[in-house]
């Protein structure tokens, strides 16, 4: 049995080597979305944004970019595209060494970044666990967790050299050569935007902004002030959902208001899954959104790449699109749907949605 699992899985691995931008013409006519991270859980995210219409961009190719030493198995991600007939997902895997000491300086990675920005349209960083301390000189906090350093390493390396940062002011950004150049972080990808331009983070918000460290304290804060469920953490038998909805404040300069349509009146409610949170900012980066109260960073852009958008919640969850009514906040809920919380909040549903459509516009301008 064994044996006939390896036979199948061979052309697997056998790709793994084989590169979309090693031989991808240059011009082109269709468009290019890369992402970072390209696990079975982000695929299925941009296969519900495209399916709903939420992507809207015809002739468009995806590729997922992840360096081949990362703890995913990639190779699952490879085998659920096939199995799905995903014909408009590539994969661009980099083995090239990526080391902690050389993450904001030309190393072996760079040439590669370079080629992948140069094919490239636009990218997105997803979401994922919590960055390592130790890369923005702080000590490790017992409530951070830390799953895969090589995910991170590359991830933050590829931003500075998109971006730039504090780390060496010097440094050419290669946005300055396509400055319109769109780039979206999402929740994590938010932070990895902070890091990897030199800000840091807090590394538990409840415990270092609310001085809560007990779950039964952070239950009697306004629920606004929950980033994730807490419920979720005092009755794990009952399979609550992880994340929260709270409305966002969102800042007259910001890309919301100045592109998308909305005004600073406007409260959109989004989903949240997180624990962690930008603290000092990240070389160009400006905040445009926050909590309702001030003390949490909910979006962030650029101040000399207009397309550069940073947001700590989460508009690519497929539930906000399709779905029954099977997710409880607390023990005694009823079911509901996350797409049924924001069809009945429209300016929510418009917001959430909004984000997708801005990005959709952007791709399409090259």
């Amino acid at each position: 049995m064994i044996l006939v699992l390896l036979a199948v899985q061979a052309p697997l691995f056998s790709q793994a080597g084989e590169g979309f931008f090693d031989t991808a013409p240059a011009a082109h006519k269709d468009v290019r979305l890369t992402v970072f991270y390209p696990s079975i859980g982000s695929i299925k995210a941009v296969a519900a944004l495209r399916k709903y219409a939420c992507l809207d961009v015809p002739d468009l190719v995806v590729i997922g970019v992840y360096h081949e030493q990362e703890a995913t198995k990639y190779a699952e991600s490879r085998q659920y595209v096939k199995d799905n007939g995903f014909d408009w997902f590539r994969f661009h895997p980099v083995s090239a060494e990526i080391r902690g000491d050389v993450l904001f300086k030309k190393n072996a990675c760079t040439p590669e970044f370079e080629k992948i920005f140069k094919g490239s349209d636009g990218i997105i960083f997803f979401g994922g666990p919590d960055i390592p301390p130790s890369i923005y000189r702080e000590k490790t906090n017992l409530l951070t967790v830390i799953e895969d350093p090589v995910r991170h390493d590359f991830e933050l390396s590829a931003i500075f050299h998109l971006l730039g940062g504090l780390q060496d002011p010097a440094h050419r950004a290669l946005l300055e050569d396509r400055p319109g150049f769109p780039v979206l972080g999402i929740c994590l990808g938010c932070q990895s935007l902070n890091v990897g331009t030199g800000g840091t983070l807090i590394q538990d918000i409840w415990s270092e902004v609310y001085g809560r460290p007990d779950v039964e304290d952070v239950l009697a804060l306004d629920p606004e002030q929950w980033h994730n469920n807490p419920y979720d953490r005092l009755y794990p038998q009952e399979k609550l959902m992880a994340q929260n909805f709270h409305k966002i404040r969102l800042e007259e300069h910001g890309i919301f208001c100045s592109e998308m349509g909305f005004g600073t009146a406007d409260h959109p409610h989004i989903l949240s899954s997180h624990h962690q949170a930008l603290e000092t900012l990240g070389k160009g980066l400006k905040v445009i959104a926050t909590s309702m109260d001030g003390k949490i960073v909910e979006a962030v852009a650029h101040e000399n790449y207009p397309n550069v958008l940073g947001i700590q919640f989460h508009p690519e969850n497929r539930m906000l699109w399709e779905g029954e009514a099977q997710f409880k906040l607390s023990p005694k809920d009823a079911p509901f749907s996350f797409k049924g919380l924001l069809e009945a909040t429209p300016l929510s549903f418009a917001f959430n949605k909004g984000i997708w459509r801005w990005l959709s516009r952007k791709l399409k301008v090259r």
